[in-house]
């Protein structure tokens, strides 16, 4: 089958669960209803968009498949984000906070941290993408142990108010901050399609590229900063969701079987949509808002990270 036929199907596929999630049982409370699911529809296209679109990215600079964007720290210090503003004003003031304000104080703070650990790590020449791979677990490391230091010492009311920072959810999405990150994936887009042409050639491996003439280390560090951006955004609009960019990425290979990127990154974000979409219906519907669609995602992705694991090692 063509792979323009299977992006048809995972198009057809994202607007039926789409239109089942915005009119399953809505009884008549149309007024009320439909805006509500059209705000969180909005958000899971968003965030499903930018976790698949850097995550494609990521895998694609780094040249393995079990590897995702969370390793730089970007989720980790969200998170310790969060805790120091309740840790040092109180749960009431990041509860009360505006949240255009809240948005762009966390997407501005991850990107300066990405900006300066990439300017950084990539100063001196030799500097490989493993290296700053390592660095990002050491610091996520470090910013996770100082957040659960932090969450020991607070009031417990006020641990709450940072736990619910801690799984991504779309119930109370700010309509503001939609039309914020739309403009950012918008001009983030923009600016990154003049990098895809490199995108299918980096994937062949570094020493191929420059054979290639592609000027490899100063596209990778542009693409590093797109990703950086990309992550920032859908984490401080929902939250971080760990293991999403992992799992539809690989489902995304195994389904369009190329290594053509035009491909890859619209497959990747339709099947994001998709499943997202699929996980907050049940959470709403089976679970009645028992838990959140991080959860379910995690879990999910959680087990396919284990069965990757296993099936490299078979093939060593």
């Amino acid at each position: 089958m063509p792979n323009k036929t299977k992006l048809l199907i995972l198009t057809g596929l994202s607007f039926l669960f789409i239109a089942l999630f915005l009119f399953w049982d809505l009884s008549g409370s149309w007024d009320y209803a439909l805006p509500r699911r059209g705000t969180k529809i909005l958000a899971i296209v968003l965030t499903g968009s930018c976790i698949a679109f850097s995550t494609v990215v990521f895998q694609t600079i780094t040249n393995n498949r079990i590897l995702t964007p969370s390793l730089i720290g970007l989720d980790s210090l969200y998170l310790l984000i969060q805790t120091v503003i309740v840790f040092l004003f109180g749960g009431m003031t990041l509860t009360m906070m505006n949240r255009e304000s809240h948005f762009l104080l966390s997407v501005g703070i991850m990107v300066l941290f990405a900006v300066l650990l990439f300017t950084f790590l990539f100063k001196k020449e030799g500097r490989n993408i493993y290296f700053l791979l390592l660095i990002g677990i050491v610091l996520g490391t470090f910013f996770g142990s100082i957040s659960s230091f932090m969450q020991l010492l607070i009031d417990p009311n006020e641990f709450l108010v940072v736990q619910d920072s801690m799984f991504a959810s779309f119930n109370n999405v700010n309509t503001n901050l939609l039309f914020i990150s739309v403009v950012l994936l918008a001009l983030v887009s923009l600016y990154f399609m003049r990098f895809i042409k490199y995108l299918d050639v980096i994937s062949l491996g570094r020493d191929h590229a420059l054979n290639l003439g592609v000027d490899y280390d100063a596209v990778v560090k542009q693409l590093l900063v797109v990703i950086a951006v990309l992550v920032s955004i859908a984490t401080a609009l929902v939250g971080p969701i760990t293991f999403l960019g992992l799992l539809v990425v690989n489902v995304a290979h195994e389904f369009l079987r190329t290594y053509r990127h035009s491909y890859l990154i619209l497959g990747s974000i339709l099947i994001s949509i998709i499943a997202l979409v699929g996980g907050q219906f049940i959470v709403e519907r089976l679970f009645t808002f028992s838990t959140t669609v991080s959860v379910i995602v995690n879990f999910v992705g959680g087990v396919y990270f284990l069965y990757l694991l296993l099936k490299e090692n078979e093939s060593w």
